[in-house]
């Protein structure tokens, strides 16, 4: 969430960078503005009446010492009309704050000024590249072929039990996926990230939190009952812990990751590019999260960027690195890294890894600061990463590492399946 302060100090800043968003936040922040004076309106009413009543008290209380009772209770019908217009007035001020924290959850955050201007994802610029293919086959193969070839995933047995989107992984394919997510942690926990298991289920005010919530409510599965949503990603919970809390700059940056399952609607999303494992409801993944120096928190994204492309290199995988534009990048978001592998078999590149940082938009929704060396608090930043993220690796380690023998497992990973080779 946008801080209330900036768009009081530099409002045609905040809309001039919007635009790069092709997001028009011209009259939000008019709007905001304009309840931003009524709430000081509110306040100084409030402070007005206050100090009458103050005054009052003093009078009443010298008028019924001096035996002048009568007086004083002419006075105290004042003062209890006073209180009730402190009331109103207090009230009045508690609906324009919820309608101004309405129409702040409403603007998306600022591109850092190293993001390209685009409309959409044509726009996103590659500034690396790296690996071979290491397919020897003729014919390319997609993985949902290989799938069934091999027998290590099911997808119209999970059409049967959930709906389509909810693969099941057997025998080698099943000890495939648990290889990935503890190789994943255990790098992890390498770079020096604290591993967490979380719930897969979170409230509405952790939603809010992170920008889940209202941007992809309709993303969101949602237990009306109990009001709570199941996770699209270990981001919310991780940094959710922070909500509501002060920490030491000395802590900074802490640096957390779990592995969890993921699920999400993906509503409207049909045709080739959601076949096999190119878009699930429910899918794994390992994330990282830090909270951050702002004035680090840059070079941090670098870090996290460089973690991410170390797992795709020892992995063997061809892959790129592309620096989104205005306007493909997430809601909360000031930049961002997408992180994507080749698979042959559909000869296409596939996302595996969004790494962003967010500044303080999500900062400022979770009231998440850190005590600097004056000892004021001031807004951390928070930065988050998929490391990653495991349908469409799965898909590109079957189709890039298909031999005549079997499905060859990288050696990062052999030690974690027990085998070398799907066959």
């Amino acid at each position: 969430m946008l801080q209330i302060q900036v768009l009081r100090d530099n409002p045609e800043f905040i809309v001039e960078r919007l635009k790069a968003r092709n997001f028009d936040a011209a009259e939000t922040v008019t709007e905001i503005l304009e309840l931003d004076k009524a709430i000081k309106g509110c306040k100084n009413d409030f402070e007005t009446h206050k100090a009458e009543s103050n005054q009052l008290a003093k009078q009443i209380g010298m008028l019924f010492k001096n035996g002048e009772a009568a007086k004083a209770n002419g006075l105290k019908a004042r003062t209890a009309e006073l209180k009730e217009l402190n009331k109103s007035t207090t009230d009045k001020q508690a609906e324009l704050e919820g309608k101004i924290q309405e129409l702040l959850y409403s603007l998306p955050n600022t591109p850092h000024s190293s993001v390209p201007i685009g409309l959409a994802a044509d726009d996103n610029q590659t500034i690396y590249e790296e690996g071979e293919i290491n397919n020897a086959q003729e014919a390319n193969v997609p993985h949902w072929d290989l799938a069934k070839q091999y027998d290590i995933i099911d997808f119209e047995l999970g059409n049967k039990v959930a709906g389509a989107g909810f693969p099941f992984y057997k025998g080698k394919g099943a000890i495939f996926q648990r290889a990935l997510i503890n190789f994943f942690l255990t790098e992890a926990g390498k770079a020096g990230y604290t591993e967490f298991q979380t719930p897969l289920m979170v409230n509405e005010a952790s939603g809010y939190g992170t920008g889940q919530l209202p941007d992809k409510e309709g993303q969101m599965y949602h237990m009306k009952v109990d009001n709570l949503y199941m996770i699209p990603t270990a981001e919310v919970p991780l940094t959710n812990m922070f909500r509501d809390t002060i920490v030491q700059e000395s802590e900074l940056p802490i640096k957390v990751t779990a592995y969890t399952p993921c699920f999400r609607r993906e509503a409207g999303s049909y045709g080739k590019d959601v076949r096999g494992l190119n878009r699930l409801h429910q899918f794994d993944k390992v994330e990282i999260v830090q909270v951050a120096n702002p004035d680090q928190s840059y070079q941090v994204l670098e870090e996290m960027l460089e973690h991410a492309k170390s797992l795709l290199t020892k992995l063997g995988l061809k892959y790129r690195v592309l620096r989104l534009c205005s306007g493909d990048m997430g809601f909360t978001s000031a930049l961002t890294y997408d992180l994507e592998v080749y698979a042959s078999g559909q000869d296409k590149w596939l996302e595996v890894s969004s790494v962003s940082n967010f500044e303080t938009f999500q900062a400022n929704r979770l009231k998440l600061r850190f005590k600097n060396a004056e000892g004021k608090s001031q807004l951390v930043h928070t930065l988050n990463g998929s490391a990653l993220a495991l349908p469409r690796i799965v898909a590109a380690l079957l189709e890039n590492n298909r031999t005549e023998k079997g499905i060859k497992i990288p050696k990062v990973l052999q030690p974690f399946t027990g085998f070398s080779m799907i066959d």
